[in-house]
This record gives C-alpha cells, structure tokens and sequence, in this order.
C-alpha cells in the first residue's frame, strides 16, 4: 500500500499537469469543395471503348415498346394497302402513329442546344466564381492574417474551450459564408492536421506553435446572393493550389484531397 504522502504528491503531479497551460494553440480549419457539375470529357481510348460498349449492348439488346408498336403499325399499314380499305376507325379519331412521334421528337432534338463547357469565367480566368472548371473539385480559399503576414488558407478559427474540433471547423466555414450556406460535413474526425512552430521572437514555453485540424465538407447551395465574404476569397482546383499555398500546408492538404 503507497504511503499517505506519496498518494498526495501523486494527485498534486495530475492535478499541475492539467492545469498546465497547453504549448500549442489549436485550430479547426474546413475544406469545403464544390463537387463538379458535369463529366469529364473522355479521353480517345475512352471514347472508342464506350461506343464498342454501345454497339455490344444493342445487339443483345430486345425491342422497346415504341419499337414494337412502330412494327406492328407498319404491319398494319402493309395490310391495309394489300386489302384497299380501311379498318372501322370512329370517326373524327385522331390517331397518333409512332412516326409521328418520332418526328416530334426529332424537331426537339434540332433545337436542343447543348450549354458550352467553357464559362465566360474560364475565359476570364475569373478564380472568385464557382461558375468555372465544371468538371473538377473546387475548394474555397480565403486570405488571412497570421501575425504580420496575409496568407491563402482554407477557412479556419481558433479552437475555444467547450467546442468539438468539428465545430471550431464549422465556425470557421460560417465565418466566412455565414449561416445560410449549405453543405455536408463530412464526419466527426479530422482528415489532416498540420502542425507548425512560431517564429523565435514571439515563441515562449507556453506559446510554441498551433496546430490546425482539417475538415471536410461537400456545398450544397452555391447561392451567394446573400453571402458577403468578408475577406478575399478563390474558388481553385487541386492543380491550382500551389499558386497560394506555401508548399508545407500544401503537402497536408494533397494528402486528403481526391481530384477525380
């Protein structure tokens, strides 16, 4: 059995060590992406493995029923030309054949008109619109100061007693979008950390570094009508971001990120 003054000293050293002040200032960061829009466009081995698929599956493919009633008038028309009259119809019935349908829809077909892929962003190289790279992730960057310096980062905030990581992340996103935007979280545990030391002048024992906790989040309403970022803002793809990260940062991020 420990002796009296040993217990004590045991519960003083625990109760010192969480009392202690903590080394690493924390942060709650979120990656929030807007998913594409429309595909990729396929490459050329693509392209001819996608129409050989095509040309397989309509050969084992059965007649629809628009084909089957298209025969089975065509059948009945022969017949009726065969016999030179007409089978009792009422009168005044309008009769829609499968022709005609197929003509309807051909004339809908020469109308249609496809939107470009290309956005008037992409020409302008407009990196604040989600209107862009419709066919690749887009993450939001925002521009803040740490110490003296204005750097590009995703959203974040520093952590504050009786918050989860998770909604240090959240604040951080709502901070910047406010609280009308939707988007999906993704889970309760971080996807990265990146951890750094502060410079030598303003480092002290209790003040070493920060740490900060990658989130994840998918936008579900991209309506920035109401929306008034309160600080320069980019919407980039995976490929764009070593333009504004610094290349530590950037390598944490590019470990949880999925360009596909």
């Amino acid at each position: 059995m420990a002796a009296p003054g040993s217990r004590t000293a045991g519960w003083s050293r625990r109760f010192c060590t969480a009392a202690a002040p903590r080394p690493w200032r924390l942060f709650g960061a979120m990656c929030l992406l807007r998913l594409p829009r429309i595909t990729q466009p396929l490459e050329k081995e693509e392209e001819e493995m996608a129409a050989l698929m095509g040309q397989i599956e309509l050969e084992k493919s059965h007649y629809s029923d628009h084909e089957i009633r298209r025969l089975e008038e065509e059948e009945q028309l022969r017949r009726r030309k065969e016999s030179m009259y007409d089978d009792d119809e009422a009168p005044g019935k309008t009769v829609i054949m499968a022709q005609d349908l197929e003509d309807k829809w051909e004339q809908k077909l020469l109308q249609f008109k496809a939107a470009p892929r290309i956005t008037d962003a992409d020409k302008n190289n407009n990196r604040t619109s989600l209107n862009r790279k419709l066919d690749s992730n887009l993450m939001l960057l925002v521009k803040q100061k740490l110490g003296n310096q204005e750097l590009w980062l995703l959203p974040q905030v520093e952590w504050q007693p009786g918050e989860t990581l998770r909604s240090t992340a959240e604040r951080a996103m709502a901070t910047f979008l406010g609280d009308h935007i939707q988007a999906k979280i993704l889970g309760n545990a971080p996807y990265g950390i990146y951890k750094y030391k502060f410079p030598r002048a303003i480092r002290t024992e209790d003040n070493v570094g920060a740490k900060v906790f990658f989130f994840k989040a998918f936008l579900q309403s991209s309506d920035f009508s109401q929306a008034e970022l309160k600080e320069d803002y980019l919407w980039v793809t995976k490929d764009e971001l070593g333009d504004y990260l610094k290349s530590e940062y950037l390598k944490k991020v590019n470990r949880f990120l999925l360009d596909l």
